[in-house]
């Protein structure tokens, strides 16, 4: 059954007034997973997932003995990732005394076949010839146009995103604190670009992943374990540039440029996330005190994991309600430890509260997805419908729901901007990409991609999707247009770190402040702009080129609904700002 979410804004009000006091704390400070480290194994990784914490020992006896090698284990929550034969294991573990489940990770030494595309939806725009309806930037190198407004960033101009939300207000009083650590659970941080660079923190950044060459490509370097301060996905650098990218006069600017990011990487290159280094990154978060972290994916190879799935084998049934307890167990961990969770609802156009026909699972390895019909009281998708976890759904700047996003009123919290090419439809902007989101891009990957050369120059006929921006000193900064839920997302991760800022206390384990989760979530719900559906509520969005699989209703009414949540994220109104 889908996780419920209908407490009401009075209920939050309560909580915000009566529990301030008694802020959650985190564990010890640069904690990590218990790594056991053994000998490497065959075919494939598996995680097993003991009865409970207590079972870990006997899970690891029964895992050791049907033919596994323990490679590491999570004492956090219960877990153990085992290397063992590809054919058989879930089967010969499946009922033994202290194994909850069972779910393959990934495959070793075989190939599964290319890798997905980069997500279609995010990349809608971003191509040569797209037209830009607003004026490019201005710093060096960025293709010239008129004078920056004073006191703004390069690009801040475009950046429609944090006018909506009024973060510009918002940072005039409260730009957030260094003492609020946000994790960027994703495909890594660019830690080189300028807007990046001031607010990384290295030392708490991890890697928890190893690429794959068959699906990621040539390692990078010898042991396929890239740096922490690395971002080949390009993925979480654009997401980390939301949050916080740095008001310094150059490039972009983020929701709130005061706080610091963690780089806690799960996502390979190529984009899969994987259940072992999913769990990794959320409870290493918890436990060096992160006090929000973004999420935004899911958790391959499943878009929804089905507890009973007639169309599933029992192993594949098997698999899936074991993803869906150990990501809860990691969750319910991260909340308990002071860490707000923060997710895209998704790109599928889908209501989430009637899924209907998923014929995209599992997308690992390729070629061997088949339809399954997914019944909202079987299936989560994980972590977005996970314990405690904030939805959030993207809107353009009209503020209408981008046709691309997923919705539901079972699963919505908030929503917040995440871009839309459709957007403007009759007027100069529709179809440009204005219309989406401007943030951080590693440089390397825009080369690879062919809109940047190989002097560092914007390829022509690039020049209104990718900007170059340098300071003064010659350090060079590169951004892109990207929409998605993935990019709505990051925007209310930034006003979550700006109400742990304003109304954390002190962390006395961690150092640093923490706010209680459900007071952070109660601020995001209290301080958003209540939105009401449209009208009529079946929205169409066929004068934007789609067909019906695209009209979305939305249900409820204009303090909650099935589109918008509570409402459409607030900066200044989190932290007392006034707007103009």
């Amino acid at each position: 059954m889908r996780t419920r979410r209908t407490c009401t804004a009075l209920a939050a009000a309560a909580v915000i007034a009566a529990g301030l006091a008694g802020t959650t704390t985190t564990g010890s400070a640069g904690a990590q997973p218990d790594r056991v480290a053994k000998a490497s194994g065959p075919a494939a990784s598996y995680v097993v997932l003991a009865s409970s914490t207590d079972q870990l020992a006997a899970a690891r006896q029964a895992a050791t003995a049907a033919g596994g090698t323990v490679v590491e284990q999570d004492a956090a929550i219960g877990t153990l990732t085992v290397r063992a034969p590809g054919q058989g294991y879930i089967a010969a573990l499946r009922g033994k005394a202290g194994i909850a489940g069972v779910a393959q990770d990934r495959a070793i030494a075989a190939s599964p076949g290319v890798a997905p595309n980069k997500d279609l939806v995010e990349r809608e725009s971003a191509q040569p010839a797209g037209r830009s309806a607003r004026p490019q930037g201005t710093g060096k190198g960025s293709g010239g146009g008129s004078a920056k407004p004073k006191g703004t960033d390069t690009l801040e101009p475009l950046q429609w995103d944090m006018k909506m939300i009024h973060a510009d207000a918002a940072r005039k009083v409260d730009p957030g604190s260094s003492q609020v650590l946000v994790g960027i659970i994703d495909t890594g941080i660019d830690a080189s670009n300028p807007d990046l660079a001031p607010n990384f923190d290295a030392g708490r950044s991890r890697n928890f992943t190893t690429d794959i060459p068959e699906i990621d490509g040539p390692c990078e370097v010898a042991s396929c374990v890239d740096p922490n301060d690395v971002d080949d996905g390009a993925h979480g650098t654009h997401v980390a540039g939301t949050v916080a990218g740095a008001a310094n006069g150059t490039g972009i600017v983020g929701v709130a440029p005061g706080v610091k990011l963690v780089n806690v990487r799960a996502g390979q290159d190529s984009g899969y996330f994987f259940l072992a280094p999913t769990l990794d990154a959320l409870t290493y978060s918890a436990d060096i005190g992160i006090d929000v972290v973004n999420m935004s994916f899911y958790v391959d190879p499943w878009l929804y994991n089905c507890r009973s799935n007639p169309a599933d084998s029992p192993d594949a049934q098997y698999e899936q309600r074991t993803i869906i307890t150990a990501v809860n167990r990691a969750l319910e961990y991260a909340h308990r430890k002071g860490v707000t969770l923060i997710s895209a609802s998704g790109n599928e156009n889908t209501d989430l509260g009637k899924p209907g026909l998923d014929p995209s699972s599992p997308d690992y390895p390729e070629g061997t997805a088949y339809d399954r019909q997914i019944d909202n009281d079987d299936c989560l998708s994980m972590p977005s419908e996970g314990s405690h976890v904030l939805n959030v759904n993207a809107v353009g700047p009209s503020t209408k729901k981008a046709d691309y996003s997923n919705y539901g009123l079972e699963q919505t919290w908030v929503a917040a901007p995440g871009g839309w090419y459709r957007d403007g439809f009759g007027t100069d902007t529709f179809q440009t990409d204005g219309n989406l989101i401007l943030s951080s891009y590693p440089k390397h990957v825009l080369q690879e991609e062919g809109s940047v050369d190989a002097d560092g120059n914007v390829v022509e006929g690039f020049e209104g999707s990718v900007f170059k921006d340098c300071t003064k000193a010659g350090a060079c900064g590169y951004y892109t247009y990207l929409q998605g839920t993935s990019m709505a997302a990051p925007h209310a991760t930034g006003v979550a770190a700006l109400a742990v800022s304003r109304f954390g206390t002190r962390d006395r384990r961690n150092g640093g402040l923490t706010l209680n989760p459900d007071l952070t979530a109660a601020v995001l719900a209290l301080s958003a702009t209540p939105h009401a559906c449209p009208n009529p509520r079946l929205q169409s969005y066929a004068r934007e080129g789609r067909d019906a699989t695209f009209d979305a209703l939305c249900e409820g009414g204009t303090r909650f609904n099935g589109f918008y949540g509570w409402g459409i994220i607030d900066a200044a109104r989190t932290v007392g700002a006034k707007v103009r």
